[in-house]
């Protein structure tokens, strides 16, 4: 996902002025996968399909790839917004011109894919346009947070006591 950053330069007159800056498509060497996203490809390993349902609810899609199980994808689509801030063009001595503007739209999509194995989670992927400036797969915990807690949740209850 292509965004802007900002940086403020100091203009030999102390005058803030911004500019603007792209960070590549690729932050994987800048940004860090998102708490919840990472966490959720260890802790919904094992859930079942029913659990899966409970918490994720139906997937968008599903594919069967053979022996390797099936795939469920949820696809969620944030829309973009729209804050535009145009500075104008300054010309001051060797720096010509000094100027730019500034747009933050943080929508995208996610498609959160889960391979079920024997009825099981046994793998979660993401793909899309799912990163934000400072975090990747950011887009897709709202698909996995229940699940992360469902999973928590699961494995810390006291087991039931027979009469």
């Amino acid at each position: 996902m292509t965004s802007l950053c900002i940086r403020t330069l100091a203009l030999a007159a102390s005058i803030p002025t911004l500019s603007s800056c792209v960070i590549p498509d690729d932050t994987s060497r800048v940004a860090k996968e998102d708490v919840t996203t990472a966490a959720a490809r260890r802790e919904m390993v094992g859930l079942s399909e029913a659990d899966i349902r409970m918490c994720a609810g139906f997937p968008t899609a599903t594919a069967d790839v053979g022996s390797s199980g099936q795939i469920w994808t949820y696809q969620r689509t944030v829309q973009r917004g729209n804050l535009n801030i145009v500075v104008p063009t300054l010309g001051l001595g060797a720096i010509p011109a000094v100027g730019g503007s500034v747009n933050v739209a943080p929508g995208g999509y996610c498609n959160t894919q889960i391979r079920m194995l024997n009825g099981r989670v046994a793998e979660i992927a993401y793909a899309g346009d799912n990163n934000l400036p400072n975090s990747r797969n950011a887009l897709c915990v709202s698909t996995v947070d229940a699940c992360v807690a469902y999973s928590r949740q699961r494995r810390h209850k006291a087991p039931a006591i027979s009469r």
